[in-house]
């Protein structure tokens, strides 16, 4: 709801305060008096575009703030969520400034917001109806809220609605793992085949490590029994043993070790030298029998090296577990094929589920917009004929779509005939869509109706009519005048009119006039008391001087509330 707009320096209005009544506000005044001028300043809030021309002192800014009430509206509070803005206080400011230099800013509670995001959060706050506008009644998606708000079924659609989303996004899923799986299976012989080789190969970790290591000693088993045999045979054989010198040594030093602590200590030195030489020498025998050549283990060892070697190349690694790594994750591919088969499966499972579910339901929507349409039409044409319409008529046309969609399985469009003889003969000639046919005054009288039908339904905006009594009066203006009374009964309605059956059931009339302060022309508005609405309205009904007769009337419009 529009609680207030504060104006600023906007083209003959130098200072502006309104606050709006949260039911039916009246905006009257003379041709040329300013009206159209708040409207102007009002779109700026609305993410409408102006430069410096629009400034009333051009050496000042303009300044435009609206002032909401948003307590109730998920939609809106939605979008602020979204677009990470402070929702914890029930009002919301929307501020527009104009520098001299043309350069215009935006904000939301202060934070700074671009054009595109005004006009889309406007857009959930207030719904401006002005002459010759192409509105929403022609839109086919407002069309089909409409009538799912008529026939009670705005939670059921909902609901629908979010069926759906979560069906396509299984779908879609599903149509990403297909496209995997096709990507993986035109690999799958390929990674099989490199699988398959490494596998059979069967290395273990390290195994070409040891492999190496072991080759060297086989390459070398000759020279290396060569040097421990003739080490051992230095040791223990030949001539002269070493082993044998030192222990003559020891026997010499223990005959004459008694003559000092000296010699004991080195004879016990060197026979330590003796058993330790002599140990080595039996490892080394022992070693040389170890170390036997074996021609077919060689071989063998080499073949394994070998293959090792040629894979390590062809997947260019340089060990055994980087080889047996490559394995891993070619296993890894292949199964995952099979596991992209069993995820489809259950997908495609849960996708013919929610289809099943979802086809249900909306047949269901499909046959209750049907079942509705009838008594709509009806209720809306004979709004129309109250209005001063009486050769107009819309038709509701529901078609059944060859497939789901995100609000069910069929399509709402609301057709216009205008034309005299074609209503007068009752038949279904000249309905054409309503953008197509309905002028800016059709549309808008055709959009006061179809909300009136649904307001109690339908979570609507702020409506703001602009002149949308053009070309009626009488009985058609007092009939519009009920009507916009009954909207505004539950939600806000704004109206400039200059039809005194209208502006006589407003809950808050404003007046718009011009006054002239040091040579300057200024728009001012002011909230009329009942008296000064009777004078008013009197001056509405039969000109400047009203009569008698005019004030009685006009009292008489504004009890009958």
């Amino acid at each position: 709801m529009l609680q207030k707009i504060v104006i600023k320096n906007y083209s003959l209005i130098r200072e502006l305060d309104i606050s709006f009544s949260p039911h039916l506000n009246i905006i009257t005044g003379e041709t040329g008096a300013g009206k159209s001028i708040i409207l102007g300043a009002l779109s700026l809030i609305f993410g409408s575009r102006a430069d410096s021309s629009v400034l009333a002192d051009k050496n000042s800014k303009c300044v435009v703030e609206g002032y909401f009430n948003i307590s109730g509206k998920k939609a809106v509070a939605h979008f602020l969520e979204s677009n990470e803005w402070d929702v914890s206080d029930e009002e919301l400011i929307v501020r527009k400034e104009i520098s001299p230099n043309g350069k215009s800013r935006a904000f939301v509670n202060d934070t700074p917001a671009t054009v595109t995001l005004l006009q889309q959060l406007s857009s959930l706050m207030v719904d401006l109806h002005q002459q010759f506008d192409i509105t929403a009644v022609g839109d086919i998606h407002f069309q089909r809220k409409v009538l799912d708000a008529f026939a009670e079924q705005t939670d059921v659609v909902t609901t629908y609605n979010k069926g759906f989303e979560a069906w396509q996004l299984v779908n879609a899923r599903l149509e990403e793992l297909q496209q995997q799986k096709l990507n993986f299976q035109k690999e799958y012989d390929y990674n099989l085949f490199q699988f398959t080789e490494i596998d059979e190969a069967g290395f273990k970790p390290n195994e070409l490590e040891e492999i190496d290591e072991r080759l060297k000693l086989l390459n070398n088993t000759e020279d290396i029994k060569s040097v421990l045999n003739r080490i051992n045979y230095t040791l223990k054989e030949g001539d002269t043993p070493l082993v044998a010198q030192i222990k003559t040594l020891v026997q010499q030093l223990n005959q004459i070790a008694g003559n000092a602590e000296t010699l004991t200590q080195l004879a016990n030195r060197l026979q330590s030298v003796q058993i330790e030489l002599n140990d080595i020498a039996g490892d080394c025998e022992l070693a040389n029998n170890q170390f036997i050549y074996d021609p077919e283990t060689l071989q063998i060892l080499q073949d394994r090296q070998s293959l090792g070697y040629k894979l390590q190349k062809k997947h260019g690694v340089n060990s055994t577990a980087e080889l047996l790594l490559i394995a891993e994750n070619l296993n890894e591919k292949l199964s995952s094929v099979l596991n992209i088969d069993n995820e489809i499966n259950l997908l495609q499972k849960e996708a013919a589920v929610q289809e099943l579910n979802l086809n249900t339901t909306a047949e269901k929507i499909s046959r209750r917009r049907e079942k509705t349409a009838g008594p709509f039409t009806e209720k809306v044409n004979n709004l129309l004929l109250q209005m001063g319409m009486p050769n107009a008529r819309i038709k509701v046309v529901v078609k059944t779509l060859p497939q789901l969609n995100a609000w069910g399985n069929s399509q709402v469009e609301f057709l216009f005939n205008g034309n005299i003889a074609a209503a007068a003969k009752n038949t279904d000639a000249g309905f054409l869509p309503i953008k197509k046919v309905a002028s800016g005054g059709e549309q808008s009288r055709l959009m006061l109706a179809i909300k009136s039908l649904v307001a109690a339904n339908m979570d609507l905006p702020t409506l703001i009519f602009d002149e949308i009594d053009t070309g009626i009066s009488g009985e058609a203006a007092r009939q519009v005048g009920f009507i916009m009374k009954n909207l505004g009964t539950n939600r806000q309605v704004i109206a400039i009119t200059h039809q005194p059956q209208i502006a006589g059931r407003g809950d808050a009339h404003f007046f718009v006039y011009k006054k002239e302060e040091k040579g300057i022309i200024n728009t001012s508005v002011k909230l009329l008391e009942k008296t000064e609405r009777v004078h008013t309205i009197a001056q509405m009904l039969s000109g400047e001087k009203p009569t008698e007769a005019a004030l009685k009337n006009a009292l008489e419009l504004i009890e009958s509330n």
